[in-house]
C-alpha cells in the first residue's frame, strides 16, 4: 500500500490477487470521488458539504437497491460489487464523514481527536478489504485498525510541510504543547531539539502501532497477505528514514529509495517464509 492518505488503496499492487482488482478498483474510485469533493477544485466550504450530501445520497440509493440520483455509473457498479461480496456500507459512510471532517477541521486537540478522524478516514479501508475476503473477524478487524491508523499517520508525518501549505496540522496540538514546539516554528521548517523530541515520539507511537497489527498478515493467506507483509515492512523502513533524516521531514519529501526497496522486499520474504513479524516495538518511552 502506499503510504499516503490521500490514495489508500492498493489499487495498482501486481501482488492482488487477479479477482480483486476490479472491485477495489471500483471501491477506490467512489473513494477518490469522495475525497476530490472535499479537496479539489475552488468550491466554498458550503458547495464541498452540498455535494458531500449528494454523495450520501447515491449510498443511500446502494442500500436501498434503487438508482442513484448522483453519479449513476458509479454507484450502480458499486451496488454490484456490494451485492456480489455482501460488503456493509458502514465503511463507506465513515470514509464521507471523514471527508466532510477534511473540509471544517484543521487542527487536532489530541492525539484522541487524531485517532477518532484516522478510525474514519484509514481504518475503513481495512475493513472493505477484509469483508472482499470473507476475513472480516473481529482479531482481524482490529489488527487492520492498527495497519491503517498507523499506515495514515506515517503520511502526516511525511507531508508535514504539504499540509501546513493547506492550513492542516495532524500533529496533536497537546504533543506540541508538551514538546514545546510552536506552529510558527513549523511554519519555518525548524527542526531543533525540541522537534526531533517531538517526533522521535510520534515515530514511537507509530511504530508500535504498525508492529501490533502486524500479526494481520500472516493469517491472511495468499498474495494478499504477501502484500500486507509488505505494508507492514515499508510503513516501517519509512519510520526509519525519518529517524535518520534527524526527524527532519521539511527540507523535502523522505521517499524510499532502491536500495530501501531492496530492504523492504527483503524483509517481507524474511517475515513470510519464516511466518514471524521478527520486529520489535521499540520505545523511547514504553508505548506511549
Amino acid at each position: 500500500m502506499e503510504v499516503d492518505h490521500s490514495e489508500n488503496f492498493p489499487v495498482a499492487s501486481v501482488l492482488l490477487p487477479k479477482a480483486l482488482r476490479a472491485p477495489i478498483g471500483i471501491i477506490y474510485q467512489v473513494v477518490r470521488t469522495a475525497a476530490d469533493i472535499a479537496d479539489e477544485g475552488d468550491w466554498s466550504a458550503a458547495e464541498r458539504h452540498a455535494r458531500l450530501a449528494d454523495f450520501r445520497a447515491g449510498l443511500d440509493a446502494v442500500a436501498e437497491r434503487r438508482a442513484a440520483p448522483v453519479h449513476p455509473l458509479l454507484f450502480g457498479k458499486l451496488a454490484g460489487v456490494v451485492a456480489q461480496f455482501k460488503l456493509p456500507l458502514a465503511p463507506f459512510y465513515d470514509l464521507l464523514r471523514a471527508c466532510a471532517q477534511d473540509i471544517d477541521t484543521r487542527r487536532y486537540a489530541d492525539r484522541a481527536a487524531l485517532l477518532d478522524y484516522c478510525r474514519h478516514s484509514a481504518n475503513p479501508v481495512g475493513h472493505l478489504m477484509l469483508h472482499l475476503v470473507g476475513a472480516a473477524t473481529p482479531e482481524n478487524l482490529a489488527d487492520a485498525d492498527a495497519i491503517c491508523t498507523a499506515s495514515q499517520l506515517i503520511s502526516f508525518w511525511l507531508e508535514v510541510t504539504a499540509d501546513w501549505k493547506q492550513d492542516r496540522l495532524y500533529l496533536p496540538l497537546a504533543d506540541l504543547k508538551r514538546f514545546g514546539v510552536t506552529e510558527a516554528q513549523i511554519a519555518n521548517g525548524l527542526a531543533d531539539d525540541a522537534w526531533r523530541a517531538l517526533m522521535a515520539h510520534e515515530v514511537s507511537y507509530v511504530r508500535s502501532t504498525l508492529v501490533r497489527g502486524a500479526p494481520l498478515a500472516l493469517r491472511i493467506p495468499g498474495r494478499l497477505g504477501f502484500e500486507l507483509c509488505g505494508a507492514v515492512h515499508g510503513g516501517l523502513r519509512f519510520l526509519e528514514r525519518i529517524e535518520r533524516a534527524g526527524y527532519d521531514v521539511f527540507r523535502e519529501r523522505l521517499e524510499l529509495n532502491a536500495f530501501d526497496w531492496c530492504v523492504v522486499t527483503a524483509r517481507t520474504v524474511v517475515m513470510w517464509l519464516s511466518r514471524r513479524v521478527g520486529v520489535a516495538a521499540r520505545s523511547i518511552e514504553g508505548n506511549a
